[in-house]
């Protein structure tokens, strides 16, 4: 792997967040924005919007305002396309699927857990109802995916 296609930590990717709900992205971004990391973040807001952005049509037609995310955090339950469908079709896709995605949700159903990792997401965070553990697990994701692991950068800027 080429020193060009990992992050550094001077740099981290920049994070896809697919949530319909303001208030979770905007408490998600004000918990991001103290941690010591600059992460640039995108906004989908709900599952029509990230297949646009990520295939980089409709509005998003130009590489420059759909630039590609070292990360996918993902809401399941969006309005039209919700986020399994989302992410069969990130997996699905020769180019997408080396993204990491993260789903990130109040659904704890055994089956959509089951079904997420079947269809290769990285990881399953529940959204927890307390604030105090809200914060923590939004800690231990940035910590993690951000701190930790090295990261795709851009994946690969055009399509064939």
């Amino acid at each position: 792997m080429s020193e060009s296609s990992v992050t550094s930590i001077e740099q981290p990717p920049l994070l896809l967040v697919i949530e319909d709900s303001n208030e979770d992205f905007e408490a998600f971004q004000r918990y991001v924005r103290r941690s010591p990391l600059t992460i640039p973040i995108y906004h989908c807001v709900d599952g029509d919007d990230a297949l646009a952005f990520l295939d980089r049509t409709g509005r998003y037609s130009d590489p420059q305002s759909a630039p590609r995310p070292g990360l996918i955090l993902l809401d399941l339950n969006l309005p039209g396309t919700d986020g399994r469908e989302v992410l069969r079709k990130i997996k699905q896709d020769e180019i997408l699927k080396v993204i990491p995605v993260v789903v990130f949700t109040t659904s704890n159903n055994p089956k959509d857990i089951e079904a997420c990792y079947r269809q290769g997401v990285n990881s399953y965070i529940v959204k927890p109802m307390d604030f105090n553990r809200l914060k923590h697990s939004i800690q231990i994701l940035i910590d993690y995916w951000f701190d930790t692991t090295i990261l795709p950068t851009s994946v690969i800027d055009q399509r064939p």
